[in-house]
């Protein structure tokens, strides 16, 4: 316990109770919609990500049942957490995008401010959502020339990535789906508020809570990017339950949320780029030690890892040829070895069912 009563959470602890409320302590049998809202969204900065994100949480997933689901808007692509690609419900998208909102007008000054001096913004804002009315789609460069033809001299792409920044777009498929690459499309995603409520606020942080808790404020401001969230936390104070960390942080949760036995057992998982898991937290050592994050987390990148009793222990990759390479980070174990095969073979026959196999390690 703590000096003042408050349980301490150690690293394994808080280890268990993010791979429970991430879904890989075992599949669960839930739809596309169903676990992405319950995982309150998916990166992807490639199309391919959240395909293997669900693949790693779900009894029954095929590759069609989430294509489906972003063909026919259930759920939508668009620029959202730390300012970057996600799949999210059609639904998560008009509570947090606003959000965001403050973030991303951030974002799009601190980037492309300097060459879009002496553009009205607002006036941007009004003609591209003029120009995709009634349902229209226009890639990135086309919506960027097209408002630049009545903005002389104006920087073109700067323009298309503002909008993007400043406006409720989604990104239809067939952009983000499985395999399908190329000039992003933009469509004005309908019925999204300008502004976020203070309701709206601490339903994200709850949101949060309920998908990668027990968390610190700096957790969530590092997941989601946003900024003023400790009056958020003790707005919220009241109805949460707290702990603390070894490092004598505080952790906030949802009081209906229980924290499971450190003792569980926790299946081997091969993540891809970008997985939440290892992106949630301000502290990651909950999923790998420092110097492993150093190797994983390089730059602006975050490789594709294999989780080895619920920490990162090695990173993997697949070439073309259906070979996936396995680059230990730690001593593994022969069994483990054996489990991390048997998993990365099922990897490659979900995403090229019927090929040639093989896997190896670096």
């Amino acid at each position: 316990m703590g000096a003042r009563g408050t349980a301490v959470l150690s690293p394994r602890a808080l280890n268990r109770a993010l791979l429970g409320r991430q879904l890989l302590l075992g599949r669960v049998d839930l739809g596309v919609a169903e676990a992405t809202e319950h995982l309150f969204g998916l990166n992807a900065q490639d199309p391919d990500l959240a395909y293997f994100a669900l693949w790693n949480r779900l009894e029954r997933f095929t590759i069609e049942d989430l294509t489906v689901a972003i063909e026919r808007g259930v759920l939508v692509r668009s620029t959202m957490m730390r300012a970057t690609q996600h799949l999210m419900s059609a639904a998560d998208f008009r509570l947090v995008r606003p959000v965001l909102a403050p973030l991303l007008r951030r974002v799009q000054r601190n980037a492309f401010g300097g060459r879009t001096t002496g553009v009205d913004l607002g006036e941007l804002v009004a003609d591209a959502a003029e120009l995709l009315e009634g349902g229209g789609v226009l890639t990135r460069p086309e919506l960027g020339r097209a408002l630049a033809r009545t903005r002389p001299g104006a920087d073109a792409q700067a323009l298309g990535w503002t909008v993007q920044y400043l406006l409720a777009l989604v990104h239809p498929a067939p952009s983000g789906t499985w395999g399908k690459r190329g000039a992003t499309p933009f469509a004005v995603f309908p019925g999204v508020p300008e502004a976020a409520t203070a309701d709206d606020v601490r339903e994200l942080v709850r949101r949060y809570l309920a998908a990668f808790g027990p968390a610190t404020v700096a957790d969530a401001r590092t997941w989601s990017g946003v900024s003023g969230l400790r009056e958020v936390f003790e707005q919220l104070r009241p109805e949460l339950r707290t702990y603390t960390d070894e490092a004598g942080r505080e952790l906030f949760d949802l009081p209906d949320h229980e924290i499971p036995s450190p003792d569980l057992p926790a299946p081997v998982r091969l993540l891809a780029e970008f997985d939440a898991t290892l992106l949630a937290h301000a502290d990651r050592t909950r999923v790998m030690t420092e110097p492993i994050r150093r190797q994983v987390c390089q730059g602006a990148a975050v490789a594709a890892t294999v989780l080895v009793d619920g920490t990162v222990a090695a990173t993997w990759t697949r070439d073309r040829t259906g070979v996936l390479t396995v680059v230990p980070l730690r001593s593994i174990s022969a069994a483990d070895r054996e489990a991390i095969e048997a998993e990365a073979l099922w990897l490659l026959d979900f995403a090229a069912p019927g090929a040639v196999h093989d896997v190896r390690f670096g």
